[in-house]
């Protein structure tokens, strides 16, 4: 099993979205801004709804691969660290998911 984690990822966006747009496609995404990076997030994720409603495994691991790289972009543009999203995910897993889903409906 590979050893790379999104962390890692995260680590590459950032160097990446520092080069130039003319060398980096996350450089290119960064500099476009929120709407061009989230309009491809969006993009990334129907073509992974796509992928798993036709039990197409290889194509949604593929896009799913795309879908965490435009999310951290995504992240990176609005500046939250992927830590943040770990936070709130530790902090979710302390419940069940269906008393989380409750607790934000209450709210």
């Amino acid at each position: 099993m590979s050893e790379f984690t999104l962390a890692d990822l995260e680590k590459i966006v950032d160097a990446r979205s520092k080069a130039s747009p003319d060398e980096s496609w996350t450089a290119k995404l960064v500099v476009a801004g929120q709407p061009k990076a989230a309009k491809k997030l969006g993009e990334e994720a129907i073509e992974a709804v796509m992928a798993a409603i036709t039990d197409d495994r290889e194509n949604l691991t593929y896009e799913a691969a795309d879908l965490l790289y435009h999310l951290l972009v995504v992240l990176k543009v609005a500046g939250i660290p992927l830590q943040s999203v770990m936070a709130e995910l530790e902090r979710r897993t302390a419940q069940s998911g269906l008393k989380e889903k409750a607790s934000r409906q209450s709210s």
